[in-house]
């Protein structure tokens, strides 16, 4: 929100780390409140949301308040003095109750008149304290241990031992612990139900006093909340979103099946900008979805972290008995933990184990440290706790993840965020019917948009403290407020690329201008309509024009909503009649709309070859809540060479051909199973997960329908594929194949997707020049290895840089068959000849095409660098073994 520009801009540390440049905005902007939106989330700047407004109506929190019984204050270690951090604090007889900060503070509210309250934790004598009913109280108590103390033992010795697995008996107990992992796992029972709460909040905070006091703050002053610790200081801070939910899980073995029944949200998102429900999806991932300790590796902030009991930790951790604590369920050894080395994503903290046989994870603690290979993060904590069931197995409990995060590590403004889950009421081993788990994997009740206070109240575990408490009432007054929604207009606008007006929006932003050697400098300008105008017809297009070729290029879109949904949101169920002019490099495949960005807009080696096209086409998309989708589409296509690109025929006299004309309707089936989407303005983003992405397109044209030149059919299937490696990052494959069938000249065949752009493409041939290899059938492997670090984290200084390694490996293996090969075959088109400057065009050989490269990313938590070489067809003109690409995007 733009309030929060200011604070940021005005900063010392941004202004001493020179972070900013220049940005023309309108007059009704600010400029440097609008520069803060580039920095304030930048991972949530991939969304580039959509307006997804939540209303909220609680006007009766404060009243709420007044009637409840109000605790706050410190715990102590009574022998040690040292705050105790995680601490249960309860109002006796009543289930909701919090825990103490890292500071051993703690704050708890809740609706009702309650006398006694009582503080516990694991090795610590239970205490019960008096209070009075319906007030506030504060108290500062002090735990004694409950544990058997060891008696100490002092060693000596003139040099450090050291460290070692073998005969240690702290990696003995982790290998009992990993050893059990299957049957201490939630997935070891045959059926399980139970009842699930989530609460997200992210907040900004460490906002300067200066900004707070500031006239231009003081209409939004009343959003700050005094009671939030981060990093157990308590200072005010700004709510951005805030999210709750209740839901029903069931879980079957056998064949396995997971359903989660939403009975119950309620959330609400200051920054407008982006789209809640992506948002939410967003914030999920990067906290932690679901935190399993048994896991192998546990996926939290954007990054796969190896568990303190995988298989192989003891091979990356060093473990340390702590203490043996002694409990009225049995005896616990804590075991603390630490990365062997320090860069890598490992955490370190402490586990509680039981001594009961079954080796069980009774409580955990995971933090990371400070040389941790991840941008932009400040702190992390993971905290889980376990329950103990009537049967002796020890169960999820509670998960609490707490990270903050920032421009710079320890100074300027910065995003606190807390995800707490809370597990309770299971029940063991008693099945629904069978019918029941044919259901959808997610289901959502009629109505689960729960406004209600007092609902909520009752039927969450714990209790919010004061300042959240009030945050549903204080949201619905900033919605209401004139200032707020311009400046949401504002951001939107910068974020996502269009401007709001209403019924309609202007844009792509990102599309106003670029460059190109035949068009010059080509600036558009284009829009869209909005659901306000119509639910069922949305309209859409741009126009451009260049200086150079001086021509005017447009595309305008009608589209038919069957289901009520813009066709720029997810799922889609819409039909689209559209036509094109526009100009681009052969091969290029056009989408709904232009988008020639400007970081394109610069090449290496020289792009003369271009092709103008003229595209009419209908076509009708239908996705499916399980992630398949069709598409079926007629287009017809006339397309005219230009720049020093000619069509010719191979006749005696070279007979040159004006135009080439093709109607071609088509079919293209995708399935992704298990995707999450983030739903932009303009693009959709795909989360990075394990699960495979399958795609086919068939298309068919005929010779003579509305002057079709030719008729042939294309066979063209990919597969998509992360596979994670845990210590060793990740590693992206795609596999894909095509197959041509019938006669057609080089425009119509496979043209081999290259890339002449400063920019690294990882999806193309980044040592190929546009228009360099046709083929009629070729099979195609990419593979680009990140590695996180791994290997730059073990070099003294270099380490501190926290640089990241990739490698790609890249493979095109196909050929030309004679028919289509026009040294072989009468009446298709000369390939062109690498004459006059232009590198030519040449049929894909019996060797395939083979391309490596390496690079260093993370330059100034921003910044990639790719050296490529390519390794043959050496020969062509104008070809290179190596070239330096570019990419920029800030990463976690």
């Amino acid at each position: 929100m733009l309030p929060l520009f200011r604070a940021f801009i005005t900063s010392p540390a941004v202004k001493s780390h020179r972070l900013l440049g220049s940005l023309k905005i309108s007059r009704l902007s600010r400029p440097k409140e609008s520069i803060f939106f580039i920095f304030l989330l930048i991972p949530l700047f991939s969304i580039a949301q959509q307006t997804d407004s939540l209303k909220t109506a609680t006007n009766n929190a404060d009243k709420t308040l007044q009637s409840a019984t109000q605790v706050s204050g410190t715990i102590k270690d009574a022998v040690t003095g040292k705050p105790l951090p995680f601490i249960s604090v309860r109002f006796t007889g009543n289930a909701g109750g919090t825990s103490s900060d890292v500071q051993g503070q703690f704050n708890l509210s809740r609706t009702g008149l309650y006398s006694k309250i009582t503080f516990s934790y694991v090795g610590y004598q239970s205490l019960t304290k008096v209070i009075k009913p319906g007030q506030a109280n504060e108290l500062h108590v002090t735990l004694r241990t409950s544990q058997t103390q060891l008696k100490e033992v002092t060693v000596t010795s003139t040099k450090k031992a050291k460290y070692r697995n073998k005969g240690n008996p702290a990696v003995e107990l982790i290998q009992q612990v990993i050893d059990h992992k299957a049957e201490n796992r939630i997935e070891s029972f045959d059926y399980i139900q139970y009842k699930q709460y989530e609460r997200t909040i992210l907040s900004a905070f460490n906002l300067a006093k200066k900004f707070t006091d500031s006239k231009f703050f003081t209409k939004y002053k009343f959003l700050l909340d005094t009671t939030q610790k981060v990093n157990g200081k308590t200072e005010p801070s700004l709510p951005l979103f805030f999210t709750e939910k209740l839901s029903d899980i069931y879980y079957r073995k056998e064949p396995s099946k997971n359903i989660q029944v939403l009975n119950a949200r309620k959330d609400i998102n200051i920054m407008k900008f982006i789209d809640t429900a992506g948002l939410d999806v967003f914030v999920n991932r990067l906290y932690g979805d679901n935190i399993d300790i048994y896991e192998n590796n546990i996926f939290i902030i954007n990054r796969q972290f190896l568990s303190p009991i995988s298989d192989h930790s003891p091979n990356y951790y060093k473990f340390f008995i702590t203490d043996t604590i002694k409990t009225d369920k049995g005896k616990l050894v804590e075991l603390s933990f630490t990365p062997r080395a320090k860069g890598d994503l490992l955490f370190e903290g402490k586990l509680l184990v039981t001594l009961d046989g079954h080796y069980a994870v009774e409580g955990c603690e995971l933090n990371v440290n400070k040389l941790i290979n991840l941008n932009f993060m400040r702190s992390l904590q993971v905290k889980l706790n376990f329950e103990r069931l009537t049967n002796g197995r020890y169960i999820i409990k509670k998960s609490d993840v707490k990270a903050d995060f920032g421009i710079l590590k320890t100074k300027g403004i910065g995003i606190n965020g807390e995800r707490i889950v809370s597990f309770s009421n299971y029940i063991i081993n008693q099945p629904q019917d069978a019918g029941f788990y044919k259901g959808k994997s997610f289901q959502v009740i009629q109505n689960p948009r729960q406004q209600d206070t007092g609902y909520w109240s009752h039927s969450r575990p714990d209790t919010l403290n004061a300042g959240m408490a009030q945050i549903y009432g204080k949201i619905n007054k900033l919605e209401n407020m004139h200032a707020y929604k311009r400046d949401t207009w504002l951001a939107a606008t910068l974020t996502g690329g269009y401007a709001n007006l209403g019924p309609v929006e202007l844009g792509p932003l990102g599309s106003l201008y670029s460059y190109d050697t035949q068009e010059g400098s080509r600036f558009q300008i284009g829009g869209r309509s909005k659901p306000q105008l119509s639910e069922n017809v949305y309209f859409g297009g741009w126009a451009a024009y260049g200086t150079r070729d001086k021509e005017f290029k447009y595309s305008p879109n009608v589209y038919f909503s069957f289901n009520k949904t813009p066709y720029y949101r997810y799922p889609n169920n819409y039909l689209k009649v559209g036509y094109l002019y526009d100009v681009n490099v052969p091969g290029y495949n056009y989408a709904n709309t232009s988008a020639q960005a400007a970081l394109s807009s610069f090449h290496s080696g020289k792009t003369d070859y271009w092709v103008y096209s003229r595209i009419f086409s209908v076509v009708y998309v239908n996705e499916f809540e399980n992630h398949f989708s069709y598409t079926l589409s007629f287009k017809n296509w006339n397309q005219r060479a230009a720049g020093t690109l000619v069509y010719q025929l191979n006749d005696a006299a070279n007979t040159k051909v004006g135009g080439l004309t093709t109607s071609e309707v088509g079919l293209n089936l995708r399935y992704a199973p298990h995707e999450q989407i983030l739903q932009g303005t303009q693009y959709r983003h795909i989360v990075d997960s394990k699960n495979p992405i399958f795609s086919l397109q068939i298309d068919h044209d005929f010779k003579g329908f509305m002057n079709g030149d030719y008729a042939y059919t294309n066979f063209t299937g990919r597969i998509d594929k992360r596979f994670y490696l845990s210590q060793l990052g990740f590693a992206d494959v795609t596999l894909m194949g095509n197959y041509l069938s019938g006669k057609v000249p080089f425009p119509l065949l496979n043209i081999a997707s290259a890339n002449q752009s400063i920019a690294y493409d990882p999806d193309a041939y980044n040592e190929m020049h546009y228009l360099e290899f046709v083929s009629d059938h070729y099979v195609g492997f990419n593979i680009t290895q990140s590695f996180n670090g791994f290997f730059l984290n073990k070099i003294p200084l270099i380490s501190r840089l926290k640089l990241r390694e990739f490698l790609s490996f890249k493979v095109l293996y196909g050929g030309l068959r004679a028919e289509n090969d026009p040294l072989y075959s009468p009446n298709l088109y000369v390939l062109p000849a690498a004459v006059n400057g232009a590198n030519g065009t040449y049929a894909l050989g019996n060797t395939p095409y083979v391309e490596a490269g390496v690079g260093i990313g993370n330059i100034f938590k921003l910044l990639r660098v790719d050296l490529v070489k390519r390794f043959n067809y050496l020969d062509h003109p104008g070809t290179s073994a190596y070239s330096i690409k570019f990419s920029l995007r800030p990463h976690f």
